[in-house]
C-alpha cells in the first residue's frame, strides 16, 4: 500500500503555517514535499494536490472546540501528564480569537472527506485527519527530560535548540519505526530570525507529519490519545523507552 501523510503546522491567527509531505511506500517514509503556506484557501489547495487514496492529515491546531469558555478536556490533559517537560498546550475556547479559523480547517478538511480518526485501525485505507502537538512528540520519540525551546528566546538560543530538532530528526525517525529516509537534506539552521522561523514552521510541520504516520503505523499499542472526537482530542506517540 502507498499511503501519504501530510503534516501542518497551523498558523492559528494570520501566520504562515508549515506543511509536509511524507509518503509511506514500500517499508519507508519518504519526504515529498516541505514548505510553507499562508493563506487558507491555499493550504487546500496543497491539500488537494498532494492527497491520494490512502492519505492521514496531522494538524497542530484545535480543530474541535466544543466549550464556549475555559480549557479544552486534551488541553488539562497534556498540562497534565507533560507539565514535568514544559510541554503543557495553549488553551483552546470557542471566545478564542483564532478559534474560528482552526476549527474552520477541520470542518474544509472533512468536507474533503478526511474523518477525524481519535482512534484508528493501524494501516487500514481510507482518509483521515487528526490533532497533535508537536512539543510533547518530541519529548517522547526522541527520549527528552523537556522541550525543545526553539520557539521563544533569545535567537542564538533558539538556533542551537532548532539545530537539536533537526539532528534527531536525521538521527532518530530514520532508525526507528515507521522509519523515515531523507534522500534529499533537511534545511539548514539559518543566522536570522525571520528565516529562523521559517524552518522553524517547515520542521514542526515533518514532526507533525511523522506523528501521524506513527499513528497510522501503530495505532493505539504505542500511541495515546487524548480526549475524544466530542472533546476534542490530541494524538501523542507513546516513549519510546
Amino acid at each position: 500500500m502507498i499511503a501519504r501523510f501530510l503534516g501542518i503546522d497551523f498558523g492559528w491567527r494570520s501566520q504562515p503555517s508549515g506543511v509536509c509531505c511524507l509518503e509511506w511506500r514500500g517499508d519507508s517514509l519518504y519526504l515529498l514535499h516541505l514548505d510553507r503556506l499562508l493563506a487558507v484557501e491555499t493550504i487546500l489547495q496543497w491539500v488537494d494536490t498532494w492527497q491520494i487514496a490512502t492519505t492521514l492529515i496531522a494538524v497542530d491546531a484545535p480543530t474541535i472546540i466544543p466549550n464556549p469558555t475555559g480549557m479544552r478536556v486534551p488541553d488539562r490533559l497534556t498540562h497534565q501528564y507533560f507539565r514535568q517537560y514544559h510541554a503543557g498546550c495553549y488553551p483552546a475556547n470557542l471566545s478564542r480569537p483564532f478559534a474560528q479559523r482552526t476549527v474552520s480547517l477541520g470542518r474544509a478538511l472533512e468536507a474533503r472527506g478526511f474523518i477525524h480518526a481519535p482512534q484508528i485501525v493501524p494501516q487500514a485505507a481510507g482518509k483521515y485527519q487528526i490533532e497533535v502537538f508537536p512539543h510533547p512528540a518530541i519529548v517522547h520519540l526522541f527520549g527528552l527530560d523537556r522541550i525543545l525551546k526553539y520557539k521563544k528566546g533569545i535567537l542564538t538560543a533558539r538556533k542551537r535548540e532548532l539545530s537539536k530538532l533537526k539532528t534527531y530528526i536525521e538521527n532518530v525517525l530514520t532508525e526507528i519505526e515507521p522509519k523515515l529516509h531523507l534522500e534529499q537534506p533537511l534545511p539548514s539552521i539559518p543566522d536570522k530570525g525571520t528565516e529562523l522561523k521559517v524552518v522553524e514552521d517547515q520542521l514542526d510541520s515533518l514532526i507533525c507529519a511523522y506523528v501521524g504516520a506513527y499513528w497510522w503505523y501503530w495505532g493505539s499499542s504505542r500511541n495515546l490519545t487524548l480526549g475524544s472526537e466530542e472533546t476534542g482530542y490530541i494524538i501523542v506517540p507513546q516513549a519510546l523507552c
